[in-house]
């Protein structure tokens, strides 16, 4: 459970640079809305000196908790392999729980919809970061408002159209950008705060907790305000992967955490000074000669932070298929160095028009802050309880206070989680209804899945009696016949279609079961496993973990070593399409329709395992469920 230490001394510097882009990019950004939230809208609080230290002092200590304790120094030991977010927390779970013989049923739902409300974070993300950058262009011009709009919708358009092109070609100034906008962060918050220094009081908890006992009616407010600071915690535990731990925490740690903290508190000092700021503190914090240049620094942060965000969609997306709650879709690597850079055609369109109808509908940053934390609290919500499950079934008596944490740390995300929910009405109930709609996806693809695998289980015949009454009168041609089979128990249905059509068999046959590990991924010598069930008959078990693509003729390469040497041109691969129609008792008609509906989407297996395209017969199947 220990994450993998994949920064050494060496690279450590480099690796920290790399994160500030990627892990940081969407924590990173929230001074530009949270602090001032708490003080707008009809609910707002009473900007004078009480309001502002209750906001600084939760948010401090929000902060302490929640990420440098509950995420930097806690749950970044729970990885799987070296991989974190929360469906691969899931996948760790569902093992252990295996394992040890438990029902992990509801782990698996509640990670799903976990996954589920990641999207809406997704969706969100890049549309109030970038509405709240450009806003400050009526900082310096206020009759530039009426452009803030058009601009914006004009920068996600671009930045959505440049993913296919990957990011390795930015990559490397997302650092550098991300390094600088922090500094610039610290720098205008320490010149605030030696302005009035008397906004260092809030670090005394007890103006938060004076002021949600006096006046728990406005606590709701200051609470769903405050968590606006948290929102890029799952974030953050998503991409440790890419970086490790040290170099995370080390980043986190020295310089982001002291910045946003700094950059708040200069915030709350300037508002002391001058409760009119509040229209927009954190450009008011610039001297005016510098406002603009800070406009197009923000711009440039809110970018890079909707880019990580983005990719975290595409790596969700990959992760789910691989662990069979989506359908096989196209997925394109970017990099050929960095296995985590892909680009997700359908996702990325889909995103793509619901940010933009997102900034259309709200027009605001302010408006759809109200939208904003509820999918994000339930995920940390679930993230800390499938901790605290994997925590319980490893047993062991080191770090006996982590249970205890972790339960604390569950009753404060539902604190926050309650004051969210207030805001259903604001525009809260659209990554809510997101979540849920991606959910049912989700799990329809799950169970409509395995009615299939159900309904070929009934129907085909059971290999060992295949193996054992061989077709020995069939008339036989050269060459090797591929397989796929999803069930190696079973004989495909493929192999009899092909009978019934063809009335032959190739001299050699290989049933091939390709099999998504809940790992990361698998090294290339258990790649494959080649077992001869009888003569020129084999089966073959090709292993990928869910952040690999499956490569089959990569994979078949590897079987040589294994005694079973494929020709290239003298191999046919064989696989089944399947068509649905409905059987008495089978599934609800609409969720047969839609899963119906996403096979018809679902990229062909020629496709999705780079099988090469003129080597390929595809036969079809009707299945009833």
């Amino acid at each position: 459970m220990q994450a993998s230490s994949t920064s050494t001394a060496s690279n450590t510097p480099r690796l920290a640079l790399a994160a500030l882009g990627v892990v940081f990019g969407d924590i990173g950004t929230s001074p530009l809305y949270a602090f001032k939230e708490a003080f707008t809208g009809g609910h707002g609080l009473a900007v004078d000196e009480t309001g502002v230290l209750a906001v600084l002092s939760a948010l401090f200590w929000a902060v302490t908790f929640i990420i440098s304790i509950k995420y930097v120094a806690v749950v970044l030991r729970f990885d799987n392999q070296g991989e974190g977010g929360v469906l691969a927390l899931t996948a760790l779970a569902h093992r252990l729980a295996l394992a040890r013989g438990a029902n992990a049923g509801l782990v698996i739902v509640l990670g799903v919809f976990a996954a589920a409300l990641f999207y809406g974070d997704a969706v969100i993300t890049p549309a109030i970061s970038v509405l709240s950058a450009v806003e400050g262009a009526a900082t310096i011009a206020p009759e530039a408002g009426a452009w803030v709009v058009p601009v914006t919708v004009a920068i996600l358009v671009g930045l959505f159209l440049f993913q296919q092109r990957g990011t390795g070609g930015v990559g490397a100034l997302f650092g550098p950008v991300t390094l600088l906008w922090f500094l610039v962060l610290a720098a205008l918050g320490v010149r605030s705060i030696l302005a009035t220094p008397a906004v260092l009081a809030a670090l005394d908890p007890r103006h938060a907790i004076a002021f949600l006992v006096a006046d728990p009616g406005k606590a709701v407010v200051l609470l769903s305000a405050v968590f606006l600071a948290l929102t890029g915690g799952e974030a953050l535990y998503a991409d440790m992967g890419h970086f490790g731990t040290r170099a995370v925490r080390i980043t986190w740690y020295g310089l982001v955490c002291p910045s946003l903290l700094l950059n708040y508190f200069g915030q709350g000092a300037l508002v002391l000074r001058d409760a009119e700021a509040i229209a927009n503190p954190f450009y008011r914090l610039a001297p005016d000669a510098l406002v603009a240049p800070l406009v197009l620094l923000a711009t440039a942060a809110t970018v890079i932070a909707s880019q990580a965000t983005i990719t975290g969609a595409y790596s969700i997306t990959l992760q789910a298929s691989r662990l069979g709650f989506l359908p096989r879709v196209r997925v394109l690597h970017t990099s050929d160095t960095e296995r985590g850079q892909v680009y997700v055609p359908a996702v990325n369109w889909l995103m793509l028009v619901a940010v933009v109808w997102l900034v259309m509908a709200f027009g605001a940053s302010s408006a759809l802050a109200a939208a904003y934390g509820i999918a994000v609290s339930g995920t940390m919500i679930i993230t800390t309880l499938l901790a605290l499950y994997v925590r319980t079934l490893s047993g062991g008596r080191s770090h006996g206070l982590l249970p205890v944490a972790l339960v604390a740390f569950g009753l404060l995300e539902a604190l926050f989680c309650a004051a969210n929910l207030a805001k259903i009405g604001d525009g809260g109930w659209l990554p809510m209804l997101l979540g849920i709609g991606i959910f049912l996806f989700l799990t329809t693809w799950k169970a409509g899945s395995q009615r299939l695998a159900e309904q070929r289980r009934r129907i085909d015949i059971p290999m060992a009696r295949f193996v054992a009454e061989p077709l020995r009168e069939v008339p036989r041609v050269a060459g090797t016949a591929v397989y796929l089979t999803s069930d190696p128990s079973l004989v495909p249905s493929a192999l009899f279609h092909n009978l019934k059509h063809h009335k032959v068999m190739h001299e050699r046959t290989v049933f091939l079961n390709v099999v998504n590990e809940d790992v990361p991924r698998v090294a290339d010598e258990a790649r494959v496993l080649v077992r001869e069930l009888a003569p020129e008959i084999f089966a073959v078990s090709a292993r990928f973990g869910f952040r690999e693509t499956p490569d089959v003729r990569a994979a078949l390469t590897l079987a040589a070593a294994r005694g079973l040497a494929l020709e290239p041109l003298a191999t046919t691969f064989f696989v089944a399409r399947a068509s649905i129609v409905a059987a008495p008792e089978g599934l609800p008609r609409w969720r047969r329709a839609l899963f119906a509906w996403m096979t018809r989407q679902s990229e062909s297996a020629a496709s999705y395992f780079h099988l090469p395209p003129n080597q390929v017969v595809e036969l079809g199947t009707q299945v009833a469920l």
